[in-house]
């Protein structure tokens, strides 16, 4: 049964976050300088923003720890994070799913496709944990592994309960091998993603998260957090991993370095959006003049402005201060900055009145383009919370390696080329995100004028607009 650990160090006000740790391998007993691994996870979860911490012990086996688990989800509020006490891994680690704001449900992994026995293996499309491994279910095209920490938004714990339930009669009937208490959280991920959970995978990068075996194993994984500068690689993860072409090697490469100072300055995410704003503003300006010192000092403007852009997200994710209104505020931020500066170049443009008509043209298309992201993406979110048991059948939990198959066609081809730099990289240029057009505006707008601008705009997003029709059309057929 568990046991509930709730000092007033566990618990602060604002926690909405359960912690189930499974104390059930005998690696949990190991020393080390905080007494044990038990000792030293539960320590570091005392710094973390957790309501209460339920200790599942060892004793039952593999099938009354699962059904522990599913008690606590059913009578849980808030996310609940499982994870076990045999885990060596950097605190700034667990607080990428634990400070979190989201809550939702997510996975700790690492970019690492060597599996083993505490490994499993997991693939990766998307930001979301498509298939997933233990020794009983196996992943093909892996590109990456689980490890061990598995948090469950409140608005699937209801899944995780029942997922919990059926692995646990599953397990006391012998059906799914000689499995051990020592894979329950990693069957706990794989029933939610082949139920239909969408999964969002938490990247550890360089920082380490095993879990250990034996007294070796563990020294050598301690001795490895040491290696590792945490509140450096806090700092470089504020940068957004899957950014595009130009904001990561030309913007990217340099904000990350006004992030601290921002913080110490109290600027919020929301203040900055607010100061880009107006930078754009003052570019469309200048671009309004229709000189060329005008359009070279808004094309500047303009690229700070998209600087200020990328800072408030990695100021965000450095505080972990992401909030609603601050999403809304930055996405909207985003469209009318370009806007304003697409009717500042057609005011400033001395070449005929025929610019406008460019300039609505160019609107229109980028207004078609994101409608065609969002509407794809509340397709997706709406099929994965309703569809995953009703659009499809739930794939059985015993179902092994056939019922996770690579992509085929299109979507296989694409998701191939993921996985090679240059063509990852040539895959978001072609897609003109905001970072490309940007530069695309600045350069245009410094060296040239207004109409190649617009001309530009549009040749461009007409090829981007046509490749991400056929991608969505490629992913929903599938």
């Amino acid at each position: 049964m568990p046991d509930s650990l709730t000092p007033d160090s566990l618990s602060t006000e604002s926690a909405t976050t359960s912690v189930v740790l499974l104390a059930t391998t005998p690696a949990c007993k190991l020393s080390c300088a905080d007494g044990t691994l038990l000792d030293r996870i539960s320590d570091q979860l005392t710094v973390l923003p957790v309501r209460d911490v339920r200790v599942v012990s060892a004793g039952g086996g593999l099938g009354a720890d699962l059904r522990g688990v599913a008690g606590i989800a059913r009578t849980s509020s808030g996310a609940v994070v499982v994870l076990p006490a045999d885990l060596v891994a950097h605190t700034e680690a667990l607080a990428l799913l634990l400070e979190h704001p989201a809550r939702d449900t997510a996975a700790l992994i690492s970019y690492d496709a060597v599996g083993g026995p505490m490994r499993p293996p997991v693939r990766i499309e998307g930001g979301k944990i498509v298939a997933a491994g233990s020794s009983f279910h196996t992943v093909p095209e892996v590109n990456a592994t689980f490890r061990g920490v598995l948090q469950t938004g409140e608005a699937d714990l209801a899944s995780l309960a029942d997922i919990a339930e059926e692995l646990a009669e599953l397990a006391d009937t012998g059906r799914l091998g000689p499995v051990t208490p020592v894979e329950a959280v990693d069957l706990l991920l794989v029933g939610l993603v082949r139920s239909g959970v969408p999964v969002r995978a938490a990247v550890l990068g360089p920082l380490h998260a095993d879990r250990v075996t034996g007294q070796l194993s563990a020294d050598n994984a301690l001795s490895r957090l040491s290696e590792v500068d945490e509140a450096r690689v806090r700092l470089e993860t504020s940068v957004k991993a899957d950014d595009g072409f130009f904001a990561t090697f030309f913007v990217s490469s340099w904000t990350k370095y006004l992030v601290k100072p921002a913080v110490r300055l109290k600027l919020t995410p929301n203040a900055v959006t607010g100061i880009s704003l107006g930078l754009a503003l003052l570019a469309a300006v200048w671009f309004s003049a229709g000189t060329r010192p005008g359009q070279i000092a808004g094309a500047l403007l303009f690229y700070l402005s998209f600087a200020l852009d990328c800072l408030d997200g990695q100021i965000a994710r450095y505080t972990r201060t992401f909030s609603p209104l601050g999403a809304w505020a930055d996405g909207m931020s985003d469209r009318l900055k370009e806007y304003l500066v697409y009717v500042g170049l057609a005011f400033g443009y001395q070449g005929g009145t025929d610019i406008w008509h460019l300039a609505v043209a160019a609107m229109v298309l980028q207004v078609v383009r994101h409608a065609v992201d969002y509407t794809y993406a509340g397709a997706v979110a709406d099929s994965g919370r309703v569809g995953a048991l009703w659009g499809r059948p739930r794939r059985s939990l015993l179902e092994s390696a056939g019922g996770d198959r690579p992509a085929p066609g299109v979507l296989g081809l694409a998701q191939r080329m993921e996985r090679e730099s240059v063509t990852r990289w040539l895959k978001k240029i072609i897609i003109l995100p905001i970072g490309e057009r940007t530069a695309l505006i600045a350069v245009t707008a410094a060296v040239w004028n207004a109409r190649v601008t617009f001309l530009a705009l549009l040749g461009w997003g007409v090829l981007a607009a046509a490749y991400q029709v056929l991608g969505r059309i490629a992913r929903s057929s599938r």
